[in-house]
């Protein structure tokens, strides 16, 4: 590897709502749990001056700003990290990689196919000349997750035949939960779809290793208007969705996402079901796996829980001893492990970076299949192919 600078990589992030809070407890920790490239947390951005202030004061930046722009231009500053809502995603990263940074992008990687493939379009140029464009699918990096993986690319499943993955919230059953830009088609570009079947979709494909060739969706929006500041709002995304996905290896998926699901705080469930073993997993205990060995004796088979705190297991080598559980938060310091890895494994600055995985493109891939399953919705069902 050729020398570097021993400057640290500095860091902007862009926007500090709920995922910038995550992303900056993540550039917090990531050092004191693993051995990666030192980081200097320069300085967070944000439209309102007083409140990125006090976001930068509470989340640890060592500078706020309002104007991305000249944020992006600065030569202190090596990786860009966006957690502004989808509308704004396009335009930020791709100023951001012409300008020869690193980004990492928020999921979804846009609101619809155009924008994607235009950001697909940067990255791929980018990534030629040494930068690294990810994509912030975070429940790849909870060790139960990425153990299921390592299951299924052992074998331990034998031919994966099915897979069924439910992601379900409940936040807004109440009807008079107000009006927020994840309710508006023109900033959030889908609903429940979007926001969390974006999860769901990309841990199919994930896990299965199988992408999808074809689907069929319905959607639903279960309140139709919500309370603005201005009086009711017309709601102008889904709840709820449900697709069925046809697999390129053979499988056949079932996905269900809710934000209407009484009582399900968080719960993104996932089941695998192969010709020599099967998989359950429920971020609402996020540190267990359940695996079912259909090789035994069939007197002996049955659902096993393991506890994924073993030193063995993804990503626990930087954590705490055996079971000492990990929580949602530290999957982000996970993802900031793997991007500053792939940062410090490029050979040059005219050489290809090593790939993140998921990238821009698998984050176009992903839209292509969002949008899909809407074009279904609006056929009445119908089956689209990709």
């Amino acid at each position: 590897m050729p020398q570097r600078s021993r400057r640290p990589l500095g860091i902007a992030m862009i926007g500090y709502a709920f995922m910038g809070r995550a992303h900056s407890q993540a550039w917090r920790t990531v050092a004191a749990a693993f051995d990666v490239l030192p980081l200097a947390r320069r300085v967070i951005v944000g439209r309102d001056d007083a409140a990125v202030a006090q976001a930068a004061e509470r989340l640890g930046w060592q500078e706020h700003a309002t104007d991305w722009h000249e944020v992006i231009a600065r030569e202190d500053i090596d990786i860009v990290d966006i957690c502004t809502p989808g509308f704004l995603h396009a335009e930020i990263a791709i100023a951001a990689l012409e300008a020869g940074k690193h980004v990492l992008c928020e999921k979804p990687l846009a609101n619809d196919t155009a924008e994607a493939e235009a950001m697909a379009r940067a990255a791929a140029a980018a990534t030629a000349r040494g930068q690294v464009a990810a994509l912030g699918f975070t429940y790849r990096r909870v060790p139960a997750l990425a153990l299921a993986r390592q299951f299924v690319q052992a074998g331990r499943l034998g031919t994966i035949c099915q897979a069924k993955v439910a992601y379900l919230q409940d936040w807004l059953v109440d009807a008079d939960a107000p009006m927020s830009w994840r309710l508006r088609k023109e900033t959030a570009g889908s609903g429940a779809l979007g926001d969390i079947g974006s999860h769901a979709i990309d841990q199919v494909q994930h896990l299965t290793g199988q992408r999808v060739t074809a689907v069929r969706g319905r959607l639903a929006t279960m309140v139709p208007q919500r309370p603005g500041p201005d009086g009711p709002e017309p709601v102008t995304v889904d709840d709820a969705a449900w697709a069925t996905l046809e697999l390129d290896g053979g499988a056949i998926a079932s996905v269900e996402v809710s934000r209407m699901a009484t009582g399900a705080k968080n719960r993104l469930t996932v089941e695998l079901y192969g010709t020599a073993g099967a998989l359950r997993f429920d971020l609402e205990n996020p540190n267990e796996l359940w695996f079912l060995d259909a090789t035994l004796p069939i007197a002996e088979q049955g659902f096993a829980r393991v506890l994924v705190t073993e030193p063995e297991h993804p990503y626990l080598e930087g954590w705490w001893p055996q079971g000492h559980v990990l929580g949602w938060e530290n999957a982000f310091s996970n993802q900031a492990r793997d991007l500053l890895l792939a940062i410090a494994a490029m050979p040059s600055a005219d050489e290809p970076a090593a790939r993140f995985s998921p990238d821009f493109a698998d984050g176009l891939a992903l839209q292509r299949v969002l949008d899909a399953i809407i074009a279904s919705d609006a056929a009445d069902g119908a089956a689209i192919a990709l």
